[in-house]
């Protein structure tokens, strides 16, 4: 296999296997911060926050597969 192959193959991976472990992380938190919200609607910005921060980890496998690609 080329060389451009793998490193397409490893920009793949980043971002895929950046999306599933977001996802996975999400799960739980997301489910926990709707529930505090439902109890007292005070937590949403705490809440929102803390949902977001996982999508985070998403951003830096797509920057790798980025920077992969494009290097």
């Amino acid at each position: 296999m080329a060389v451009e192959g793998m490193v397409a193959v490893g920009a793949g991976l980043a971002v895929g296997l950046a999306g599933i472990g977001a996802g996975l992380g999400e799960q739980g938190i997301g489910a926990a911060a709707v529930g505090a919200m439902a109890e007292d609607p005070g937590f949403f910005g705490r809440g929102l926050l803390m949902t977001v921060i996982p999508e985070t980890i998403v951003i830096f496998g797509l920057v790798v597969a980025f920077l992969l690609m494009f290097m």
